[in-house]
């Protein structure tokens, strides 16, 4: 006889575990299915070991900037292998920390690949299990197209450009989105001739046109070859290389012998085997309604599985929104995606959220936009990060805040800011005549919105 939970989740991913937590939190006998390792992608093969790699590359870059802050140093280096094993090292300390939670909360793991194998069971190995409800929390992987295959040693995924045995000399990134510009920052820094090549017209094109502009600008500076509107045809190995074929726009081509080639072509759902549930998907995506619900009575799906923005705490926040649901919780709101920000680990950092500018004005609203460059801010002086830009999109009539967007140091842990301030649905009035702490990168977010009145002090 299986053994019957209130709430079976597939997948331990940020959705799937923080789902499991808050079903676990409200009452509910619940259990995880994970095929890996507790914490999904985002843990151990994404979110967290490439901050841990990208943070090594920052330090690596401050170091050769010394003499600014008033020191010297001779013969600066870096060991790759330490750096790979510290990335390594920090995403098994936050899977164990995972797993601590899940006993914490007393949530079965069923170690395993798990598979629907009828209403309200699953199947894992030659087990069974039942459950009154079963989310879906598989998440998604790299996309891949014909002529365009990873092969593991010259071609790679993000998973063999997050270990690599050795620095390649030369490298080829196919898509500009976050995962790749991360992985290029991160190559780039620490001396790898990097090539960008993106199929729009512009370095990560969910971001607002000014802030790409100036990002490339920027990537551009520290020697980066960006390429736009360009098209990688075909990728050919050879004598421990790769040849790509490059076709423009307007139908130039051109070929880019390189060492190493990333794939960053975004991502597409692991929706394997869902096609003969009744579950209905497009684009390689489960459709749920704002409650995360199916269609099939007992059968929710959360996280990258379901769609843009493929982001973890977007996930996390479904999760929670799905427990609550099932168990009857009254007072559960249903997740509003203009409300989540998005964050690029690059150098400079990238951050926003809401409407950009184009889409803004593409509302038919009338709008006003604030700006303010970290040059006119204190802080950002005095740590040697001049360069960047905080913007503001408003409604002029309602004075709603629309969107907004940085680059620049730090933005990453700014944006939460005016977050809330969309979610709390406050006026420019209310974020100005808010107080900003004094020198803080904090100022300019403050700055940014009296400058859309014109009533900014430090420009």
């Amino acid at each position: 006889m299986s053994e019957t939970f209130d709430v079976i989740v597939i997948g331990g991913g940020p959705g799937g575990y923080v789902c499991a937590i808050r079903a676990a939190q409200l009452g509910l006998k619940t259990a995880v299915a994970e095929r890996e390792k507790l914490g999904g992608i985002c843990l151990n093969w994404g979110c967290i070991p490439t901050k841990a790699l990208l943070r090594s590359s920052e330090i690596f870059h401050l170091m050769h900037r010394l003499g600014e802050f008033g020191f010297s140093a001779d013969n600066i280096r870096f060991d790759l292998a330490k750096i790979v094993e510290r990335s390594r090292k920090v995403s098994q300390q936050l899977s164990g920390g995972v797993a601590f939670l899940m006993k914490k909360h007393k949530i079965a793991v069923i170690s395993g690949e798990a598979k629907l194998a009828g209403t309200g069971k699953i199947a894992v190995g030659d087990k069974e299990y039942a459950a009154k409800n079963i989310v879906l929390a598989t998440g998604a992987r790299a996309r891949t197209l014909p002529g365009l295959e990873p092969d593991g040693k010259l071609i790679w995924t993000y998973r063999e450009a997050m270990v690599p045995d050795a620095m390649p000399k030369s490298l080829l990134v196919v898509g500009s989105g976050a995962i790749g510009i991360e992985f290029a920052s991160f190559y780039s820094t620490l001396g790898t001739e990097v090539t960008v090549v993106e199929i729009l017209d512009r370095v990560l094109p969910v971001e607002d046109e000014e802030i790409s502009q100036l990002a490339q600008k920027a990537f551009v500076k520290q020697g980066m070859k960006i390429r736009t509107a360009t098209n990688v045809e075909k990728l050919e190995k050879a004598n421990g290389a790769v040849t790509a074929t490059l076709k423009t726009k307007d139908g130039k081509t051109e070929t880019l012998t390189v060492e190493r080639v990333i794939l960053a072509m975004g991502i597409v759902g692991n929706v394997e085997g869902l096609d003969k549930t009744g579950v209905r998907i497009e684009k390689t995506h489960v459709v749920v309604d704002q409650w995360g619900a199916t269609g099939v009575p007992g059968l929710w799906a959360i996280g990258d599985l379901v769609g843009p923005p493929w982001l973890a705490h977007k996930a996390m926040h479904e999760g929670v929104i799905v427990a609550e649901r099932i168990a009857g919780m009254k007072g559960t709101h249903p997740l509003d995606t203009s409300n989540v920000p998005g964050c690029t680990y690059c150098w400079p950092q990238v951050a926003s959220v809401g409407m950009t500018e184009a889409k803004a004005k593409a509302s038919g609203r009338k709008i006003k936009v604030g700006r303010f460059p970290f040059i006119g801010n204190g802080k950002a002086i005095a740590l040697g990060d001049a360069e960047g830009l905080v913007k503001t999109v408003f409604d002029a009539e309602t004075g709603e805040l629309l969107g907004a967007h940085m680059i620049g140091a730090e933005v990453t842990e700014l944006i939460q800011g005016y977050t809330i301030a969309r979610t709390a649905e406050l006026t420019d009035a209310d974020l100005a005549r808010t107080i900003f702490p004094h020198p803080t990168l904090s100022e300019m977010m403050h700055e940014a919105v009296l400058d859309a009145d014109k009533k900014a002090l430090h420009i």
